[in-house]
């Protein structure tokens, strides 16, 4: 694993692969790369300075808000990230659809009819997918119908699918993935890891409920009208003894959010089997309030759900605890941290950065590797893999049987990356 933060983008491709390279095996070469790059960087530029150190070999990934390794953490634009994956493992299949611009239900589609060839149950794949379809309009690349048409193409099969949106920056400017050999924007990559790699996730995100069920019963797409037959802004303000304003609009995301919990509804409190939908804003007129992605539907059983930075930071304390405790004595790969960028200091105003609590916490013996996304994928409870808003995702990677702060500046600790 090796981390840049050069502001010349060849150097700080180059600067992480020659420290990723001095991490691997001696003799040990590389066969494949998973690369994030920082917003500010030119990414053919990044992707040319890490060949030039270990020449070319696959590359995927993509952009990121900023980048979290074992040496520190960072979101001021200029880091650089990569896992070199060495020949012994084995090079993963990786399958591209560029079609995001003409319906990502459909591009999800077509992945899934490629995967379903290649995957069996348990089989890890990356999902990396570029979040930002427009700037002028605004519009993102919404998730979760690239996510159900990938299991339309499936069918029954269930691999270990997580993965991301990726983002160049928090203001969601723009976004791009490689696809194995150059950056690519409007695209989704699905990278089938080698059978030699398992891997076990937990979603981290806090949000405990603060209602009973309830039934939405109007919606519009992402646009919720009512909860019970109430209009849900009513709903919303009652619960939390509030009045949302026409200028207050945007208030509702900063402590609440909308969960639809999986499973049995009346288990023990379990944040993996929660699906979070951040509230992207409220109309007073009209009663209603806006979701961060369309997947809730008429009739689904939800939550409100309180959105808290200390609740949050407990989350990541607690999950990387429980982690550390399944890996004990194990040999695991790698650790890959899929960090939403709202959760950075910067956004969400927490003054302890969950980043740092992570690195603090993280006692698995093996590389880590973390970025700040623009949307979170990861298995929910015992169900399919869904896309997730506020969320971290933690996934290790292992060999066993299937069985920083408001200025953007870098947080160094001084610690060196390890490779895999």
């Amino acid at each position: 694993m090796g981390r840049g933060n050069n502001p010349d983008p060849r150097e700080a491709g180059a600067e992480a692969a020659r420290r990723a390279v001095a991490a691997l095996v001696p003799g040990m070469a590389p066969s494949w790369a998973l690369l994030f790059c920082g917003g500010k960087h030119d990414p053919a530029q990044v992707l040319a300075g890490l060949r030039s150190v270990v020449g070319v070999i696959a590359v995927v990934g993509g952009s990121a808000a900023g980048a979290i390794t074992a040496a520190g953490f960072g979101y001021s634009g200029f880091e650089v990230a990569v896992g070199l994956f060495p020949s012994d493992i084995g090079e993963p299949a990786i399958l591209v659809d560029d079609g995001l611009l003409d319906g990502e239900g459909a591009a999800g589609r077509r992945l899934g009819d490629l995967l379903v060839n290649v995957v069996d149950d348990g089989r890890v794949v990356f999902l990396f997918y570029d979040s930002v379809a427009s700037t002028s309009p605004p519009r993102l690349h919404p998730a979760s119908p690239l996510v159900e048409g990938i299991y339309q193409g499936l069918g029954s099969r269930r691999p270990h699918l997580v993965g991301a949106g990726t983002l160049t920056d928090m203001n969601l400017s723009d976004g791009y993935v490689f696809d194995g050999t150059r950056p690519r924007k409007h695209t989704a990559v699905a990278v089938v890891l080698p059978p030699s790699l398992r891997a076990e996730t937990t979603i981290l995100h806090g949000c405990v409920p603060v209602s009973t069920f309830m039934r939405i019963t109007g919606i519009d797409g992402a646009e919720v009208m009512e909860l019970d037959g109430r209009p849900a802004l009513d709903v919303l303000e009652g619960m939390l003894g509030i009045e949302v304003g026409e200028d207050q609009t945007g208030a509702l995301s900063l402590m609440v959010t909308l969960g639809e919990k999986h499973g049995d509804p009346f288990a023990e409190y379990d944040e993996n089997r929660y699906v979070n939908r951040l509230i992207l804003q409220a109309s007073p007129e009209r009663r209603s309030i806006t979701l961060f992605e369309p997947d809730f539907r008429l009739g689904s059983v939800v939550q409100i759900m309180s959105r808290d930075n200390g609740l949050m930071v407990q989350s990541v304390r607690d999950g990387v605890r429980s982690m550390n405790e399944r890996f004990a004595g194990r040999r695991p790969v790698m650790a890959l941290y899929i960090d939403c960028a709202g959760r950075a200091g910067a956004r969400s105003g927490s003054e302890i950065e969950e980043a740092e609590v992570l690195l603090d916490e993280i006692a698995i013996p093996a590389p880590l590797l973390g970025f700040y996304s623009g949307v979170e994928i990861a298995p929910v409870g015992d169900a399919h893999s869904r896309s997730l808003d506020w969320t971290a995702v933690l996934t290790i990677l292992h060999g066993d049987p299937a069985g920083g702060d408001p200025q953007g500046r870098d947080h160094d600790r001084g610690a060196p990356d390890t490779g895999p």
